[in-house]
């Protein structure tokens, strides 16, 4: 729903004040920020490479080794079906570790960051 009233006037802005491109640049080539990429990447791409392989393995388990993923191990319950919920499982576990190593070793560098950069502009 569109208003016709005009914009607030005066000095009414309470937003920090935006750094230039040029600060952007330099805080993107400093050692610092390079060290946060390299935390990230630390854990992401590993964590990454491993489920994709642990999800391959999978589906080519289900498409290949349709007898041992047919085993039943008790009841109704068989080795497709557990490794299945373990794809959940591991997905939520993922989640939860990269929650906890952001909120532990990314956040605080990445807050340092913006702050100085805040202060900076």
């Amino acid at each position: 729903m569109a208003t016709d009233a005009p914009p607030p006037q005066g000095g009414t802005d309470t937003s920090p004040a935006q750094p230039t491109t040029e600060s952007f640049v330099e805080v993107q080539e400093s050692a610092e920020f390079g060290e946060l990429r390299r935390t990230y990447r630390s854990f992401a791409f590993p964590l990454t490479v491993a489920f994709i392989a642990w999800y391959l393995l999978y589906v080519l388990l289900s498409n290949y080794a349709g007898g041992f993923m047919g085993t039943k191990l008790f009841g109704n319950i068989n080795v497709a079906l557990v490794f299945g919920l373990a794809q959940f499982a591991t997905t939520f576990l993922i989640a939860w570790l990269y929650s906890r190593h952001a909120a532990t070793k990314l956040d605080p560098k990445a807050e340092a960051i913006k702050s100085r950069m805040e202060d900076d502009a």
